[in-house]
């Protein structure tokens, strides 16, 4: 078994490690909890290669410094999880799977060294006097969460949140454990929101306890070593331990401590822990937030949690992340779960050979999916089956490729969709759970999904319609033909070809961007129909709609609108073979009712 290159104990060991990498900058003079620090790592984290990791020794009205962008560059979420490259943690992952059962005894006995270093995993209890995380304990009068540097993020965020925490519940009918990552909103002195989404693990428990009509105990442990932090962020399939996770990346168990006011454990070497409850029927409003999304998600009622005690180290280190429009700090993360989890993918599909998950779908909008086609259908079926795979029933759009595809390279992916795409037998509709910050649904947490087929035909399937060559079709320049389509469809105000030069692609067909002016009577479909009526535009299969302010030539942004902003059940727009896709925002006028969320700026 491959063994990680840098096991850390702790936060303040991992921090002192990156500062030798030069990985870290210090920020020395007073700053602010409330949007300065944010403002700043909004920059760091936008540069290039995720920037460094800052340090603000000094915050004001807290006697506690801050770090933020701890895991936001490829080299230090290499560095936190103790490889070199993110696919050496789905090779360890492998080298476990891949043991084959014993056919006899001196098999067995072969796997004895291998069954033991597995239990090597499995926390520990803390045996000495005093653990790290509850060298200084207050209670009572004293808890006043308002001397943490808690970020206040965006500017129309509904106040501080905690946003790096690490969350242990317990279930009340197995007493599985289980540690998360949810926001927390600062109430007061000794109260936040506990953000638990309904298809989480920690709602799961909640609700244990509320049928039960029984208080809940909560502990909440903020920075611990870089393993267990990112842990909390994996989504593991229920009933399974995330210290487990975190033990067999370290290659070292977590060591816990019980806690002083609730019957619960925390990591030992915490930074800070909050202790506390929550009541089975207490709610709260709380948000909105600035969220991963780009977008504030809106405020809701959620479960409020009590503090009962706050412990932490002498010398602690309050560490959060800033989440908004990618590339972020957490997209960083979230290619650590898309690597490590990609051999347990493969062993409910072994046909699939890698997969991507592109930072402007957020996580949860797209996947594209390289398999091993081998019969008709084979693609849709991958399609069914992710949608009934865990966290991937959540997953917006499926894009399935063939094995020859790379399908981390989105030059590669785009040349088979401009080369293969017949919208009229490509694209597999249906419908399922969605994200709960997926706003584009005219429904909250379920809405619809597309699958799109760009696998070559094998034997039993028909073949594509051949697309149409805009090479040498005659077609006049993008300017002229933008004066063109806008002096026949009023709203329209900009245009772009992709790629710039159609020759680039003889055998397929370029798509056409459209800005236009929204909303009103105007709607997306209004557009669709006049753009697919106009002749010129016959070349174009695929037509996308994008709101007025938007620069056409960054790609990251309109794929990221794309993603974002479309409901593939009432956004795409058909004719025949062709089809225009809204990814505009919606109002009433296109049959969207709930409230569009603002997107995130420090401008306002």
């Amino acid at each position: 078994m491959r063994r990680p290159t840098a096991v850390y104990k702790n936060l303040g060991e991992f921090v002192a490690a990156l500062e030798r990498a030069g990985e870290l900058k210090r920020i020395p003079q007073t700053v602010s909890a409330h949007l300065e620090i944010s403002r700043l790592t909004d920059i760091e984290s936008k540069s290039p290669q995720g920037g460094k990791a800052l340090y603000f020794e000094s915050v004001a009205g807290s006697p506690f410094p801050a770090a933020t962008n701890l895991f936001g560059s490829p080299r230090r979420i290499g560095m936190a999880l103790g490889v070199t490259h993110l696919d050496q943690l789905a090779e360890r992952v492998r080298d476990v799977m891949e043991i084959d059962p014993p056919g006899s005894l001196r098999d067995m006995l072969g796997l004895l060294p291998t069954a033991l270093s597995v239990t090597r995993f499995f926390p520990r209890r803390f045996r000495g006097k005093t653990p790290p995380c509850q060298e200084v304990v207050l209670k009572g009068a004293d808890i006043d969460l308002g001397q943490l540097p808690v970020l206040h993020c965006w500017p129309k965020d509904a106040g501080p949140f905690v946003t790096l925490p690490l969350v242990f519940t317990r279930s009340l009918k197995t007493g599985v454990r289980n540690c998360g990552m949810y926001r927390l909103q600062v109430f007061d002195r000794n109260t936040t929101g506990m953000h638990w989404h309904i298809h989480k693990d920690g709602s799961n428990y909640y609700n244990e306890y509320r049928r039960a009509g029984r208080r809940m105990p909560v502990a909440v442990a903020i920075g611990a070593d870089p393993a267990t932090i990112y842990a909390a962020t994996a989504p593991l399939p229920r009933n399974l331990d995330e210290m487990m996770l975190a033990g067999f990346i370290r290659n070292r168990p977590v060591t816990m401590a019980r806690c002083l006011t609730v019957d619960m454990e925390v990591p030992a070497e915490a930074e800070f822990v909050l202790e506390g409850y929550v009541d089975p029927d207490e709610r709260r409003i709380e948000g909105p937030f600035g969220d991963h999304t780009g977008y504030y998600s809106l405020a809701d009622e959620y479960p409020v949690f009590h503090v009962t005690a706050i412990t932490h180290r002498r010398r602690p280190l309050y560490c959060a992340t800033l989440v908004g429009r990618p590339p972020m700090e957490d997209c960083y993360l979230a290619k650590a779960t898309e690597r490590l989890f990609l051999p347990l993918l493969q062993t409910a599909f072994p046909e699939i050979e890698d997969y991507w998950l592109p930072w402007e779908g957020v996580f949860h909008n797209i996947v594209i999916v390289a398999i091993d086609k081998a019969y008709p259908m084979h693609a849709q079926q991958i399609m069914s089956g992710l949608w009934g795979q865990g966290q991937m029933s959540f997953c917006k759009i499926i894009v399935v490729v063939d094995r020859d595809v790379n399908p981390q390279d989105p030059a590669q992916v785009i040349v088979k969709l401009l080369t293969q795409l017949d919208v009229s037998a490509d694209l597999t509709h249906t419908k399922g759970v969605l994200d709960v910050l997926d706003h584009s649904s005219p429904t909250p947490i379920h809405g619809s999904k597309l699958g799109v087929d760009l696998t070559a035909r094998v034997a039993g399937e028909p073949p594509r319609r051949k697309s149409a060559s805009l090479a040498g079709s005659g077609m006049s320049s993008p300017a002229n033909l933008a004066k063109d389509v806008a002096a026949q469809v009023p709203g329209i105000v900009g245009l772009r070809i992709f790629p710039d030069d159609p020759a680039a692609i003889p055998d397929g067909a370029p798509l056409l961007m459209v800005k236009v002016i929204k909303p009103g009577d105007r709607a997306g479909r209004d557009y669709a129909r006049r753009l697919l009526d106009i002749e010129a535009l016959k070349v174009f299969r695929l037509m996308l709609l994008y709101d007025a302010d938007i620069d056409l030539d960054d790609n990251s942004l309109i794929l990221w609108k794309l993603f974002n902003n479309t409901d593939p059940g009432r956004d795409i727009h058909f004719d025949h073979d062709r089809c225009v896709v809204d990814a505009c925002r919606k109002d009433a006028s296109d049959g969207h009712l709930r409230e569009w969320p603002e997107e995130l700026t420090f401008d306002v």
